[in-house]
């Protein structure tokens, strides 16, 4: 639920102003109403203290200064490129570069080549090494002989290497006992500075919350007085005015109307409360709207069990769940999410006999329980001359369902804040839509009044939907065109929206095959070896493949579900969004 605000708006002497926020940042309840952000980002003190902020932010980031980072980066460049070096002349062996040189002053010279081995001639020259389909080779020559000229040939002349791979490996080894040393240094400057730019970003932060609050304060009387607003809790105004009582300021409290922008704080139970990082994802409500996470989170939870579909997977998610509640105290609203989640994946992934790929129908122990898995062998759903897998149909009914409810969701917000007239015509939808299952669930069996009493609904709801689109519309054919567009809209965007449910069976399905296929590909391969290595084979392709598999379809839990809230749930409950979060000017 979204917590209910009362505005106010405070006028100070100009003497008071500055005692005054330190006793309401001291409090801590009030989100001051800030100025157009182009009218106070633009403040030249204020540009101050952000790059300063964004400055000690990289400092830590980073964990030192430019200079000692440099430092780093310029070692590790360094043995990046002695171990390119390493490896490009390693193929000529452990030689002596000084001995080189020396027979260079003696008189002689090597010449270093290389030519496709299947182009290499024995007269050419030494041949050093074959490798990745060259031949390496050398020429050696005396002051008064000229090199064999190979001109004509697919053989290219090397530039004589400076140093052996073994001497660029010694100066590898030199250069990251320099890299440890230049580590040390960094660590050595964060540890030394790290509770010290902490303390300085807190404090740069208060100032810019300051500097903005200030620059929110219009400034009356010549600048005598100053005038600014908030907004404040209902739990936390008993508290504020007590403050203000004292203080003996001036101020007025209100009911925020729909022009103020009021922010939101979201209160909701333990359970609904492990969801609103997925609302927050999308975009906070506004408070004239209702926070619709109480009544997404239930359908995000069982769609998440439904795409990942496999018991042994929701057990693994559980223990996680399980391991983070106890091990990471301060993460424990996300073990709970998972414990959540992992529970209803196990018990889908039971309930449709999949557990680690191994279907259950087939397990032998398991015989006597194995027609209460509901599977195509167990429950087929014979409709209008087909049969579907009863998954898929209970994937379909559970969309339908919760546009339905989203639809009524959209009646109760827009009644609760305009009034019902305004809310009439999606409330004839709903009920038109309504009276139409029941029709057609009931199709054979309905009696003649029962009959009439769904056409005159129907007929109702007609009326409504073409004359009555917009109430503040008072030409008659304009509200008839408006109702015939609304239908067109209504029909067309239906069919999509259930039909996006669909993936619900399909992304649950296809990851149950994906594990038994790995299942059988490591029995497979275990079986045609010799039992004592054929293990091995088998438990790296399980695990490999349950791992793959488990990554892929928790990607798939994740992202369909919330494209099933955000696209065809906030479409049929009308979801408009755009609030900002509560805030309060506080240390």
């Amino acid at each position: 639920m979204i917590t209910k605000m009362k505005k106010y708006t405070f006028l100070v002497f100009h003497r008071d102003y500055d005692a005054f926020l330190s006793q309401l940042r001291d409090l801590g309840v009030v989100h001051v109403t800030q100025k157009a952000a182009g009218l106070i980002e633009n403040d030249e003190k204020l540009q101050a203290a952000l790059q300063k902020e964004d400055e000690i932010r990289r400092l830590l980031n980073q964990g030192a200064p430019d200079q000692l980072i440099a430092e780093r980066a310029d070692i590790e460049q360094h043995i990046a490129d002695a171990q390119a070096a390493a490896q490009q002349v390693a193929v000529w062996g452990d030689f002596d570069a000084k001995r080189i040189a020396a027979l260079q002053e003696a008189g002689y010279t090597i010449h270093f080549f290389a030519c496709p081995t299947n182009s290499y001639q024995e007269e050419w020259g030494i041949k050093v090494a074959d490798e990745g389909g060259k031949t390496y080779f050398v020429q050696v020559t005396s002051e008064d002989e000229q090199p064999q000229n190979l001109a004509d040939t697919q053989a290219t002349e090397i530039q004589r290497p400076e140093k052996s791979a073994a001497q660029w490996n010694l100066e590898v080894e030199h250069l990251k006992g320099l890299l440890a040393a230049a580590n040390a240094r960094i660590e050595a400057w964060l540890l030394a500075n790290k509770d010290r730019l902490q303390k300085e970003l807190t404090e740069t932060r208060q100032q810019i919350d300051w500097q903005r609050v200030t620059l929110s304060t219009d400034k009356l009387a010549e600048g005598a007085l100053c005038l600014f607003e908030g907004f404040c809790p209902i739990d936390k105004e008993a508290e504020l005015n007590a403050m203000l009582d004292k203080a003996q300021v001036y101020y007025e409290e209100t009911n925020p109307t729909a022009e103020d922008n009021t922010p939101i704080e979201l209160k909701n139970n333990f359970f609904t409360r492990l969801f609103e990082p997925i609302t927050r994802l999308y975009s906070l409500p506004n408070y004239a709207e209702l926070d619709p996470t109480p009544f997404f989170a239930p359908f995000f939870m069982l769609f998440f069990g439904l795409c990942l579909g496999d018991g042994g997977y929701g057990l693994l998610i559980l223990l996680a769940g399980i391991a983070v509640i106890i091990k990471a105290p301060k993460l424990q609203e996300w073990g709970w999410l998972g414990v959540f989640m992992g529970l209803t994946t196990m018990i889908v992934g039971i309930l449709t006999g999949m557990f680690f790929g191994i279907n259950l129908e087939e397990v032998a122990v398991l015989a006597p329980v194995k027609q209460y898995f509901i599977t195509e062998t167990n429950a087929t759903v014979h409709f209008m001359g087909g049969s579907y897998h009863p998954m898929m149909v209970f994937a379909i009914i559970i969309g339908i369902f919760q546009i339905l409810f989203g639809m009524g969701f959209k009646v109760v917000k827009i009644t609760l804040r305009d009034g019902f007239k305004y809310a009439a015509y999606d409330c004839a939808w709903l009920v038109a839509l309504v009276t139409l299952i029941v029709w057609f669930a009931l199709a054979g069996s309905l009696s003649t009044i029962g009959l009439y009493s769904i056409y005159a609904i129907l007929g109702i709801c007609a009326l409504f939907i073409l004359f009555y689109s917009n109430p503040d519309r008072k030409i008659l054919l304009v509200n008839i065109g408006g109702g015939l567009w609304g239908t067109y809209n209504m029909v067309s965007g239906l069919l999509g929206d259930v039909l996006s449910y669909i993936r619900l069976f399909a992304l649950g399905l296809a990851g149950g095959i994906l594990g038994n296929v790995f299942n059988a590909l490591a029995l497979q391969a275990g079986g045609a070896l010799p039992g004592w290595i054929g293990w091995l084979p088998t438990l790296l392709i399980l695990v490999f493949g349950h791992t793959l598999n488990f990554a892929l379809c928790l990607i798939s839990s994740v992202v369909h579900p919330m494209r099933l809230t955000f696209v065809e749930f906030y479409k049929n409950a009308g979801f408009e969004g755009g609030g900002k979060e509560y805030k309060p000017f506080k240390k």
